[in-house]
Parts: structure tokens; sequence; C-alpha cells
């Protein structure tokens, strides 16, 4: 059993509150576990300068915890955001890309923030998760407005962490677990099966091809449920 009763290969509880803010054109609350990500999503009709005139639409993302989300305080990032907020933020952005035809976007961004409530590991991939939710829901007002093609929105994307813990392959790892994992994956993919990407290093030691092949079968199991979990929102 691990740290907070859970078995290897079963997720943390997880809750998508969607619309959960009045003011953005799409938003949603999730809760893996303890870790909560507010998660927003912005529509403005203009592309960054060097999409002009071509006719395709940007999906971005922006990413930040608040001071007190870790059990210590984190400054906030006043001086412009640290090198692990640009990687995070970014990998946010490729994610939700993948689940859009920029080109059926036309020329319009939509900004996804992403703010850390409270972090208990795996706001990256609660952030992507989340973030597809507000963006689906940003992206079908405008479907229903008769401003998109329907088919402007692709399959669903959906991330998921897994993990090697005192030499024990898991899903969905927590911060205590992550805090000692000997090999830490994040891993993105969409409905069809399909990665987006996949992040892996080996905190301690080094990993197989075959334990590869065990996490990336254990986060497929997990996205699996994810999806499930986001077309339950939309449908809220």
């Amino acid at each position: 059993m691990r740290f907070d009763g859970r078995a290897n290969e079963q997720m943390r509880p997880v809750n998508i509150i969607p619309g959960y803010l009045d003011h953005p054109e799409g938003s949603a609350l999730i809760e893996m576990g303890r870790t909560r990500v507010i998660c927003t999503a912005t529509i403005e009709e203009r592309v960054p300068p060097w999409l002009r005139d071509q006719g395709r639409g940007w999906v971005t993302a922006e990413y930040g915890m608040l001071p007190r989300s870790t059990h210590q305080r984190t400054a906030r990032e006043t001086s412009g955001p640290r090198a692990r907020t640009q990687e995070i933020k970014r990998l946010i952005g490729r994610s939700l890309r993948a689940g859009v035809d920029l080109t059926l976007l036309g020329e319009r961004t939509v900004t996804i923030d992403c703010d850390v409530l409270q972090a208990d590991g795996g706001t990256r991939t609660a952030s992507i998760t989340g973030g597809y939710v507000a963006l689906a829901i940003a992206l079908r007002k405008l479907i229903k407005g008769g401003l998109l093609a329907p088919r402007v929105l692709g399959m669903p994307i959906a991330a998921v962490s897994v993990g090697v813990v005192q030499d024990e392959i898991m899903l969905d790892l927590n911060y205590q677990e992550d805090s000692q994992a000997q090999v830490d994956f994040n891993v993105v993919m969409n409905g069809a099966g399909e990665y987006v990407e996949v992040q892996g290093t080996a905190e301690l030691g080094t990993f197989s091809r075959e334990m590869i092949d065990q996490l990336l079968t254990l986060a497929e199991k997990g996205i699996g449920e994810m999806i499930e979990l986001q077309r339950e929102a939309y449908r809220k």
C-alpha cells in the first residue's frame, strides 16, 4: 500500500468542476487528491504578430503557484517567471494545441491560465487536464454561436504522472511519492490513445525499455480515466 492507502495502479480522487468562475469564457477547478488548480480560458480576436494574416489561431498558457500553495511560502514571481514556471507553461501550451485545429480557430488566441491553489504533486498534469476542460467550454460557446466549426475541437487531451517509488511502479504520484521517486514520468495523451508528450527522467539510477513500457501502459490507463471525467464535466 502507498502512503495514502492507494493501490499502485490507482488514481487519487479526481473532481472537475466546470464553469467554476463567472467571468472567463471557460473555466474549471480540478482537484486531484489535495492538488487543486483553477484553469481559465480567455479568447481574444487577435493573434501574435508573427501569426498575423495567416488565417490560423493560437493556443498558449500561463502557469503560477499561489504563495501558500506549498508547505512553505513561495515568493511571487514579480521579476518574471522562473525557469520551472517557463518550462511548465510551455508544456501546457504544447499539449493543449494538440487538441485544437488552429486553422479552423481563425485569427484568435486562446490563453489558458492555470493557477495552483494547493500543490501536492502533479500540478502540471492537473493543469493540462483541467485546462482542456476550460478550453473546450470556451470554444463550444463559439461553436454554439455559429462562429466556429465543431471540428475545431479535436480529441480531448489529458495527462498523468507515473513513476517508480521504492522499486514499485505507481500511477499519479503525490508530493511525498514524487520527492522520493527513482523514476518520474509525465505523460500527455489524446482520446485516441496517441502520445502528445512524454517527459521522463531517472532521479536515481537508470530505467530500462521494459520499465518504460510498463510506465506508459499504466499512464494510458490513468489518462483514459481522466478523459472520462472530462467528458462528464462537459455534460454538467
